[in-house]
């Protein structure tokens, strides 16, 4: 089943929620960065947001994922952009990157933190930063408290832990960094790029694998999620924190 996740993934232009006026609205927290900064983008996928960070910087943005399709399709984007010279693909383990201390004036990472936690991602990811440095940071989180039982057993049931967004703040400081910006990621973060295409893409491959029982549990699972969403979009989502180091 991986590799028909990959299959549908790879189709559409983002691998999670987002959209380039909130990449846009968290840079422009990034006050004092150098002229040409060294950016890190995190579990970048096929990198749309990589693409509209070369647009907004002069620097170097290092995109790096575990798939390397996913960098292909960036790199082929970036090809028709001009954008070749600034931008640098990288296969690596966000778990295991093996940068050198101070490597970056910023770590972006839209959707993908969830893969390494957090707080560990903050704690682990610091000393790669150049003093004053930032992360942006988009992360599933609940809106509401008290929110419906059947959204909170179905995410439960698909990540270990959710959090309020407020619940992060305390986290932020205790590792050394301070809250520049938080803001809840828009209704069309979820829907243009992301779940529309999915959903489209789900119908059309319903009939081709009917006959795929394990193929049909995913397109079912993809399903329900979307639903989930549509249903109860106003307890949950994304949440983009902007912090900087401190220490």
């Amino acid at each position: 089943m991986d590799q028909l996740f990959y299959d549908i993934f790879e189709t559409l232009q983002r691998q999670g929620p987002g959209d380039n006026a909130s990449t846009r609205r968290a840079f422009q927290q990034l006050n004092g960065l150098p002229e040409a900064p060294v950016i890190l983008d995190v579990g970048c996928g096929v990198g749309k947001q990589t693409l509209e960070l070369c647009r907004l910087t002069s620097g170097t943005i290092i995109a790096l994922d575990s798939h390397a399709p996913f960098l292909r399709i960036l790199w082929n984007q970036a090809e028709r952009k001009a954008e070749l010279a600034r931008l640098h693909c990288l296969i690596a383990d966000m778990n295991a990157m093996g940068f050198r201390d101070a490597s970056f004036d910023a770590i972006w990472a839209e959707g993908s933190i969830f893969l390494i936690g957090f707080e560990k991602a903050l704690q682990e990811w610091k000393a790669l930063l150049r003093p004053g440095g930032y992360m942006a940071i988009s992360e599933l989180v609940w809106f509401k408290e008290n929110p419906p039982q059947p959204v909170v057993d179905f995410l439960l049931s698909e990540v270990p832990v959710l959090y309020g967004f407020k619940d992060y703040f305390p986290i932020i400081e205790a590792c050394g960094y301070r809250l520049v910006d938080y803001f809840p990621l828009p209704a069309e973060s979820w829907w243009t790029d992301y779940y529309t295409p999915l959903e489209s893409k789900i119908h059309e491959l319903r009939n081709s694998l009917r006959n795929d029982p394990k193929a049909q549990e995913l397109l079912t699972a993809l399903g329900l999620e979307i639903e989930m969403h549509r249903k109860y979009s106003e307890y949950y989502g994304y949440g983009f924190y902007i912090v900087q180091r401190v220490d």
